[in-house]
Parts: C-alpha cells; sequence; structure tokens
C-alpha cells in the first residue's frame, strides 16, 4: 500500500481529443477562404504568375497591395499551403500582423530570429501527397503599411542577409506608405477589386454550400453595398442568414435586409433629405417606405432642415454613411451645375475631417446641410 502511495500513480486511459472547430461556427469568411490559388477569385494575372512558383519553386520577395477584401491574405497562405502542405506550415511559415506588431523590436527579435533560422528537413506528410517544399522559410506581415518608418528600415538589410533562406511577403492596403528601398527589393502584385461577376459567382457557391436561398437582388445589394470588398459582402451574408434564420418560419432575405445591415441609409430617407436642403430629386420607388421624413409641413429654412438632421440622428443612422450618400446623389444629379457641385464637395471634405477627428455628428451634419442649402440656391 505504501508503495502505491508513494510510488508513481499509474496513469489514467484518457483520451484527450484535439480541439477541433464546429464549422458550423465558423465565421464564413474564415470557412470558405481559398484553400489553393485556383479558388482565388478575379485575380487571374496573380494566379497565373503564382502557379509558375509551384513548379519552379523560385520566389522572390513580394508585394501585395490594394485595397480590403480583395483577397491578399488569402492568396499567400493558399501559396504556402500548397508549397509546404499541412505539416511544414507551422515551421516554414510566419505570419505577423503588423498593425499589432509594427515596432523596430519585433523586426530586431522576433523576425530576424525566424528569419536566420535553417529550414528543417521536410516532413513527411501525414495526407499522402507530394509537395514542392522549397529549401526557404515565408515570412508574411500583414498590414506592412502600418509599420514604423525605423521597423521598415531595419527590414531592409534582414532581407538582404538571409535571402536564400527566407522569403518576405508584405500586404498592404497603400502602397505608398511603404518606404522605396523596401518595396524596390519586392516583386509588386496589385489587386483589384472584386468585379461583380466574380463577386456574384462566389457569393452564390456560398449561399448554395450554406442552403441560403439568395435571390439576384440580394446579391445584387451585397455588392452593392460592400464597394468591392468580398469580405464584406460575405460578412453581410452571414449576418442576413442568421437574421432570416432567426424568425419561425425562415423568412427569405431581401435588399432591404443587407441595406440594414450593411448601415446604409434608405434612398428614399436621403432624397427626402436633399430636397430639404433645395435640392431637386425625383422620389425612387421606395419613397414611401422607412421613416417618415415629411415632419411638419409648416416648417421653413433654418428651422426644416434642422428638424429634418434630428430626424437622421434620431434614428440613429451614421453622419459618415449620411455624407457618403448625400455626396454621391449631389456630384452625379444631373441639373447642379459644377460650381454648385464643387462647394458641395469642399463642405463635405470639411466635415469629413471633422468627423474623423471626431467631432460631434449632429452639429456637422447640420453644418453641411446648410451650406448646401446656401451652395444650391446661389
Amino acid at each position: 500500500m505504501a508503495s502505491n502511495f508513494f510510488g508513481a500513480r499509474p496513469k489514467a486511459n484518457k483520451t484527450v481529443d484535439a480541439h477541433v472547430v464546429d464549422p458550423n461556427l465558423q465565421p464564413w469568411v474564415e470557412k470558405y477562404r481559398p484553400k489553393t490559388i485556383d479558388d482565388v477569385s478575379a485575380q487571374e494575372h496573380i494566379v497565373a504568375v503564382l502557379e509558375k512558383t509551384l513548379t519552379s519553386t523560385n520566389l522572390p520577395h513580394m508585394l501585395f497591395y490594394g485595397p480590403p477584401g480583395t483577397g491578399k491574405t488569402s492568396t499567400i497562405l493558399a501559396l504556402a499551403r500548397q508549397l509546404f502542405g499541412p505539416d511544414n506550415f507551422r515551421t516554414r511559415v510566419l505570419e505577423l500582423n503588423a498593425s499589432d506588431e509594427r515596432g523596430i523590436s519585433i523586426v530586431r527579435e522576433k523576425i530576424k530570429n525566424f528569419a536566420r533560422q535553417t529550414p528543417r528537413a521536410q516532413a513527411v506528410a501525414s495526407d499522402g501527397k507530394t509537395y514542392p517544399c522549397p529549401p526557404y522559410k515565408i515570412i508574411i506581415l500583414d498590414e506592412a503599411d502600418s509599420m514604423t518608418q525605423d521597423a521598415q528600415a531595419a527590414l531592409r538589410r534582414i532581407m538582404e542577409n538571409y535571402a536564400r533562406i527566407t522569403r518576405f511577403c508584405l500586404v498592404c492596403n497603400y502602397v505608398t506608405r511603404i518606404i522605396e528601398p523596401l518595396a524596390s527589393r519586392c516583386s509588386k502584385f496589385r489587386f483589384k477589386p472584386l468585379d461583380p461577376t466574380s463577386a456574384t459567382k462566389r457569393l452564390e457557391h456560398i449561399a448554395a454550400a450554406e442552403q441560403v436561398p439568395v435571390s439576384p437582388a440580394v446579391i445584387s445589394a451585397l455588392i452593392s453595398t460592400s464597394s468591392g470588398d468580398l469580405r464584406r459582402a460575405i460578412t453581410y451574408l452571414q449576418s442576413a442568414a442568421r437574421l432570416s434564420a432567426a424568425s419561425i418560419p425562415p423568412e427569405p432575405i431581401t435588399p432591404r435586409d443587407v441595406q440594414e445591415i450593411a448601415g446604409v441609409v434608405p434612398d428614399s430617407v436621403v432624397e427626402s433629405f436633399a430636397r430639404a436642403l433645395g435640392i431637386d430629386v425625383v422620389a425612387s420607388s421606395g419613397a414611401d417606405e422607412d421613416v417618415e421624413m415629411n415632419g411638419n409641413g409648416t416648417l421653413r429654412g433654418f428651422d426644416l432642415i434642422r428638424e429634418r438632421v434630428k430626424v437622421l440622428m434620431r434614428e440613429g443612422y451614421s453622419a459618415s454613411q449620411i455624407l457618403a450618400q448625400l455626396h454621391d446623389l449631389i456630384i452625379l444629379h444631373p441639373t447642379l451645375t459644377a460650381r454648385q457641385k464643387s462647394r458641395c464637395a469642399l463642405v463635405m471634405a470639411e466635415a469629413d475631417k471633422a468627423l474623423c477627428d471626431g467631432a460631434d455628428e449632429e452639429l456637422w451634419i447640420l453644418e453641411v446641410a446648410l451650406r448646401v442649402n446656401k451652395a444650391v440656391s446661389s
């Protein structure tokens, strides 16, 4: 008994399950992220170039740039998985989000330590497939345009010293924020916003896989509200699907649902607001829906505009979204003169700057409304 007490306890026969994420709980953006570079949508020229690296395994330093949601990070991750396979991916690929870790200390420590390591021998693929597994590692710096100037400067020497065993891929939205000495060391790949045809195919594929019925009007609303950002469109689609499934029985998704999720102000509301500012607008088909903007019919001038602004703010619409939609309505207006449009655009530029600096939304929308009214009346 003593030996049992002081001796090593017998190990319990417990099976520890690996951490498995339920696919039903995954965000659709991650669930349907491209697994291979062939799955990347609307970037044919980039896919064609990168496919050759799978056969030659000769990969330069790369700089991926373009608007958000166009597949920059997904492309390099898919390429890395095809090069190294699942068993070598962890030891051969380092992914850093430069928005969080962007100081010079990270470059000198974490990045340099990984870059100088000699790549480990290729592990046998557990899935039975054969991977090229070239003799170098890949460091992915996501949102590299957020890195400080000093950190970017320190990165130059590391890229040169360890080029034989390490390749860098810089991912950014604004290529002009990457210092020229760093950009000149990379092959540049520009990711363009997704065209409606490619975005439609991808959204229809996801909707079919998730058994979510969507009409062409809903797909069109997803594309128009996401402005070429496929990631945002997929997120809106998932939110709309959850909203639809919450009702009993499930209701079909409508374009209005998508606009509500995206925070878009209904066209009828913007048009009614524009008419209060003295802009002649033909009412859209949905003019009788949504927020009642008529207010008190006896109000005129300043009192009318102030009342309309209060209604907009009370409904919780974003000031930035109101500005953006009012700007588009004015710029595309067929009868306003170029001088009137330019005056309105200058006012909205001031308001946009003020809102970015944290100014009061209601006061600035009122300021814009009064000055736009003055500009179109003169």
